[in-house]
């Protein structure tokens, strides 16, 4: 149950009401934006939260016990803040939001309603709706360690330990040529095998769809030019010269990390468990040529 502030409490309780809905979003680069419902700007706390930006919000859904609960906002793509691009490279994603009930007539006089973050963004028409997903949405991310051969932790990460901004992990591309968002041909790693970076990351540096990110599904030369093919298509147009920033991939396995990372002390996995051929065997008896018995 939340509390009402003071001045808040005694507004609601009046005939009349100048209530509006107020949302702080916060980027993951630190950018703060602010919006609101209202037909003027709002400001409080250094934010001005814009008016007429064709945001809308639905009933908040809250339930007992674990639920994550949550909302979704829409909007048409009218204000300088939200575009298209923006939300097809994924600028929005993750964000932080804050949802505020705001008396614009005394913006002191508020209430912080809910606090998430943004999840699943669909765009069409023009307009776009966004979820947010409540605090409790971190309880359905897996947690812990799994009993596997494969390593568990993430190329480069604290666990892993990789240095992935070194030369030999790192490079830049420039694009040649493009077809339907995935297969690229690029210039600038041919001095990189083949594969070297399958299961990386590439990052458009420049171009429409600069800050776009997508793992690497296959890195080979087709007809004599180095090819990049992306497990996610990018949203708007490749163009000829748009820059990629690629890092090296990792296929979990201990040989590759021994061999390609020099990282074996860092594995996470277990190399040397037993398969499942090996627990779904049985014991088998014998004898020696002596004639003594043996069990393998």
């Amino acid at each position: 149950m939340k509390t009402l502030p003071e001045g808040l409490a005694a507004h609601v309780s009046g005939e009349t009401t100048t209530l509006c809905q107020c949302w702080r979003v916060t980027l993951k680069d630190g950018t703060v934006l602010g919006f609101t419902d209202h037909d003027r700007d709002v400001s409080f706390e250094g934010t001005v939260f814009e008016a007429a930006s064709g945001l809308s919000a639905s009933e908040a859904a809250a339930a007992e016990g674990f639920s994550t609960g949550g909302l979704e906002v829409a909007g048409a793509l009218s204000s300088d803040k939200v575009s298209d691009a923006d939300l097809a490279t994924g600028r929005f994603d993750h964000a932080c939001v804050e949802v505020f009930a705001v008396n614009w007539q005394a913006p002191a006089e508020r209430l912080l309603v809910s606090a998430g973050h943004i999840g699943e963004v669909v765009r069409e028409d023009g307009a776009f709706r966004a979820e947010i997903r409540g605090p409790l949405a971190a309880l359905d991310a897996p947690r812990g360690r799994s009993f596997r051969a494969a390593c568990d932790a993430d190329l480069g990460d604290v666990r892993c330990g990789v240095d992935l901004t070194a030369a030999a992990f790192a490079a830049s591309a420039t694009v040649m040529a493009s077809s339907n968002g995935r297969l690229i041909a690029v210039s600038g790693i041919d001095a990189f095998a083949p594969g070297w970076f399958e299961r990386g990351r590439a990052v458009f540096a420049s171009g429409a769809n600069a800050g776009f990110a997508s793992a690497v599904k296959t890195q080979r030369v087709i007809e004599g030019v180095m090819t990049l093919e992306l497990w996610t298509a990018a949203p708007l147009t490749i163009g000829v010269g748009d820059g990629i920033a690629l890092t090296a991939g990792c296929d979990k396995r201990f040989v590759t990390c021994r061999d390609r990372f020099a990282n074996a002390l860092n594995f996470r996995g277990f190399p040397h468990m037993p398969g499942n051929d090996f627990s779904l065997g049985y014991a088998r008896s014998g004898s020696h040529n002596d004639g003594s018995p043996v069990v393998s």
